[in-house]
């Protein structure tokens, strides 16, 4: 990759990743025919909607439509073989929640990254609610074994804040007589919530409490306007932000503000950030957002900002080497459990392209501003580590080689088009 000098133009990024999963697996089990537009075509996506057909749901898919023939909250069947999630933890916790309310036998299993990440923390709510759960490692790790039961609600607190324990607490709660109560001790991504009340389903917030009434909620097929992922969106907000002489316009983009961690970290930085054209659709915010190059200073990004940030952290790592003055990421200890180490991960290979960063327990520090060079670096087989490395790559001097990019269509296919849109043709290349 050569030094990108003023990437330009309008974008539009593939479907939110997140709603996608949610409208696949809420839409096999609401009634009738449901349609997502513009939805997600990642690995991980695609993982969840063939776990649903290997379930009985009939799905049929075209370049920009998936219609998913939902069969009510008792149709599913029980699979013939072991449900394969890959590499999608959501795909994995949200099916366990659901799977622990139905009728039947199964097993949910994925790939070695995945059966390396902590199960325990979906096992133990479900299993309060009834869920007869089994785990490797004594319950920690898929695969899972689950014998649907039948389920009660429960009152849970979330030790750590996690949209998909709450999406799988909620989903579960589906299945469950009276209210299900979950509170988080900050608010994360709240996708789940949304849709269940789009489709029908009797669900409202109380401060940081979400309460499910199951035995009320009747769940009725919607057709959905998928927004552009904001998370895809975050690495050309950071380039766009970096980079001389810059101006990308990002269409149609999912502003949730539960989502927007991001966009609020990098304008408390100094970011010149745009937003255009403001609506709702399909009960999800949307907007366009103009980004314009300009100087970023260093500051402290930790607390309840992080969950609102979690899955942004590596590029905004990239964002930081570029800040003047310090830049420091605190409480942030969740991304050690991620597809891999993101901390030690991103610390390391952008160290190898000269940033000065330094690891901490929970997060890590950034002096800069400071030139990056080009280097051979490792994805670790994480797309958000190799994506935020690509963005180094873009604004580095010399050429910057990553090892194992092919991971980048877990969530983000379009990436390296729509990157050379912007950019120029000749930035980035593929090896086989």
């Amino acid at each position: 990759m050569r030094k990108c000098i003023s990437p330009r133009g309008e974008v539009k990024v593939s479907g939110d990743k997140s709603i996608t999963h949610r409208g696949f697996i809420i839409g096999a089990v609401a009634r009738g025919r449901s349609v997502l537009r513009g939805y997600s075509r990642c690995q991980d996506c695609v993982a969840t909607l063939k776990t649903l057909r290997e379930l009985g749901i009939f799905t049929e898919e075209s370049e920009s439509t998936v219609s998913i023939q939902g069969k009510g909250l008792g149709g599913l069947t029980e699979p013939d073989d072991v449900l394969n999630c890959e590499n999608s933890g959501t795909t994995m916790r949200l099916l366990a929640g659901l799977l622990s309310g139905q009728d039947f036998f199964s097993v949910l299993t994925g790939d070695g990254s995945l059966r390396r990440r902590p199960m325990s923390r979906i096992i133990q709510p479900l299993s309060q609610m009834g869920a007869e759960i089994r785990a490797r490692s004594g319950g920690r790790f898929a695969p899972l074994s689950i014998q649907g039961s039948t389920l009660k609600s429960i009152d849970y607190t979330l030790p750590v804040a996690s949209a998909q324990v709450k999406s799988a607490i909620l989903l579960a709660g589906l299945c469950a007589d009276g209210e299900t109560i979950v509170e988080e001790p900050y608010p994360t991504r709240d996708h789940t919530e949304r849709m269940l009340a789009l489709f029908g389903a009797k669900i409202e917030k109380a401060g940081e409490r979400t309460i499910l009434r199951g035995e009320d909620s009747n769940l009725e097929a919607k057709e959905l306007i998928v927004p552009g992922d904001l998370s895809s969106a975050a690495y050309f907000i950071v380039l766009a932000s970096l980079a001389r002489d810059s101006e990308i316009l990002l269409k149609d983009v999912g502003v949730n503000p539960t989502r927007t961690g991001i966009l609020d970290a990098l304008e408390m930085m100094g970011a010149g950030i745009s937003f255009l054209n403001r609506r709702t659709v399909s009960n999800e915010p949307v907007a366009d957002l103009m980004i314009k190059s300009g100087g970023l200073e260093g500051r402290e990004v930790s607390g309840k900002l992080i969950p609102r940030l979690i899955d942004e952290i590596p590029v905004l790592a990239v964002a930081a080497t570029q800040a003047e003055g310090v830049t420091v990421v605190r409480d942030a200890a969740e991304l050690r459990v991620k597809e891999t180490d993101r901390i030690k991960a991103i610390v390391k290979e952008l160290k190898k392209m000269g940033a000065k960063i330094e690891e901490r327990e929970d997060g890590f520090t950034v002096e800069g501003p400071t030139r990056l060079y080009g280097a051979s670096c490792s994805s670790f087989g994480d797309h958000r580590i190799a994506i935020a490395l690509a963005i180094a790559g873009l604004i580095a001097d010399g050429v910057t080689t990553i090892d194992g990019a092919e991971c980048i269509d877990i969530s983000f296919p379009e990436f390296i088009p729509t990157a050379r849109k912007v950019c120029g043709e000749d930035r980035l290349t593929t090896q086989d």
